[in-house]
């Protein structure tokens, strides 16, 4: 039975975003395509038709992931402009997006992973700090280093306080990362 254009490009589009999440979820080497594939709610054979290999699912869906976390930092950008930063950290820093790694920051969630990855994944995830840090300097009157300074803050702030398992040091980790962020965008 063939496949529409429409259906086709729905079903890809239901992969990528379902991979995002697992991967988040579970790391790159956390979850095979078998178990991808059935996330998604189609066959192994179907993924051949849409990736040519699951290291291009991989960069592909950190692409997806990274485009759709810098949508959600512009919108708050736009929904918050006099407090944009301070909305940006009391969200990104929060409770909820700590324990929410699935659907969380791909950076938080994936870059050590990334890190061991070949040169697309890698790619995409320089693309993606690019974004976050354009968005960074528009809230810092254009000052790169300390856009940089922000988001490694940001998101060493997350990473750490989804590593350890006490809930006062997790939530300690993120109310100082807000703190210094807030401080940051104070100096702007």
């Amino acid at each position: 039975m063939k496949v529409s254009r429409e259906q086709n490009a729905l079903n890809r589009d239901r992969i990528l975003d379902s991979a995002s999440q697992l991967f988040r979820e579970k790391g790159f080497d956390g979850i095979g395509i078998n178990d991808l594939m059935q996330a998604a709610g189609l066959t192994r054979g179907a993924f051949y038709g849409h990736f040519q290999s699951k290291d291009d699912l991989i960069g592909q869906a950190c692409k997806q992931g990274l485009a759709n976390n810098a949508a959600y930092w512009r919108s708050t950008l736009d929904t918050s402009p006099d407090g944009a930063l301070a909305a940006l950290a009391s969200f990104y820093l929060s409770d909820r997006h700590q324990h929410a790694s699935a659907k969380g920051c791909v950076l938080a969630a994936l870059a050590p992973d990334a890190a061991r990855q070949g040169p697309e994944v890698r790619s995409e995830f320089t693309q993606g700090v690019e974004a976050f840090l354009g968005i960074l300097e528009e809230l810092l009157d254009g000052d790169r280093q300390r856009a940089m300074a922000t988001l490694a803050t940001l998101v060493g702030g997350l990473v750490l306080s989804r590593a350890v398992d006490d809930p006062a040091l997790a939530q300690g980790l993120r109310h100082a990362a807000q703190h210094a962020v807030n401080q940051q965008g104070a100096k702007a």
